[in-house]
């Protein structure tokens, strides 16, 4: 049943309100009271006391449910987290961060790198229209509108990225906070309730695929160059030329 605090230090049985919750169902997964074990809910269980419990889960310790009545092995192995699981969790998420951070640096030094591409492109085709007047302005205006456009579309593929890592990111480090906090919580049947889900959260964010990035040579714009020494009648078919 749900549990309730009735004093600082210990949470009490909502069942049986003057019991403490003092030992741990091991069927049922779950801390209970000595009274839900001999007439309630659970007296056809078996059951391990809570510190027990508590401490073969967050310290580690061997053998810690050994011991008459509490045997080594169950059919229900106490599929909990430890604290060095959760600290190894951590500190997977911590590194998967940094990588992340890294990926974010790059694909924003590649999004600089078109947008310098991209202006320098603009300016060469600029200038040779300038050149011609007439006839050049027409097509000068369309061949703008390509080299703007394809910018504008890696830009925003590039930037869609950055906000998708950084959307992961920000979960990621929430989630290590949270599990910073577990860490910490003096409370002994708070913990075994709330680290086996924790753990479960972890393990699924750093599942998470975030493979997705720009290919290389992605910010290059070198593919949008002209060469103006066609003749007149040639001029409204120019088009970029391809492989310069």
């Amino acid at each position: 049943r749900p549990l309730h605090a009735k004093a600082e230090q210990h949470l009490m049985c909502e069942e049986h309100e003057d019991e403490r919750i003092n030992i741990y169902c091991l069927r049922c997964e779950a801390p209970t009271c000595s009274l839900c074990k001999v007439f309630g809910a659970h007296k056809d269980c078996e059951v391990a006391p809570l510190p027990a419990v508590y401490q073969r889960q967050k310290v580690g310790a061997p053998g810690a449910l050994g011991g008459r009545g509490y045997p080594h092995s169950h059919p229900h192995s106490y599929p909990l987290c430890s604290q060095s699981e959760l600290s190894d969790g951590i500190a997977m998420l911590v590194a998967g961060n940094d990588r992340i951070q890294a990926i974010i640096t790059q694909m924003e030094e590649i999004c600089h790198t078109i947008e310098e591409n991209g202006r320098r492109q603009k300016q060469h085709v600029g200038l040779r229209f300038d050149a011609l007047y007439g006839i050049l302005e027409e097509r000068k205006k369309e061949l703008l509108q390509s080299i703007a456009a394809e910018q504008e579309a890696k830009l925003q593929r590039v930037r869609g990225l950055i906000r998708q890592y950084g959307d992961h990111l920000e979960a990621s480090s929430k989630l290590v906070e949270s599990a910073i906090q577990a860490m910490e919580e003096p409370q002994m049947a708070v913990y075994l309730q709330h680290s086996k889900e924790l753990l479960k959260k972890i393990t699924d964010m750093s599942k998470a695929s975030m493979s997705s990035r720009p290919e290389p040579g992605y910010e290059n714009m070198d593919h949008f160059s002209i060469n103006v020494d066609y003749v007149a009648e040639m001029l409204r078919t120019i088009e970029f030329q391809t492989g310069a």
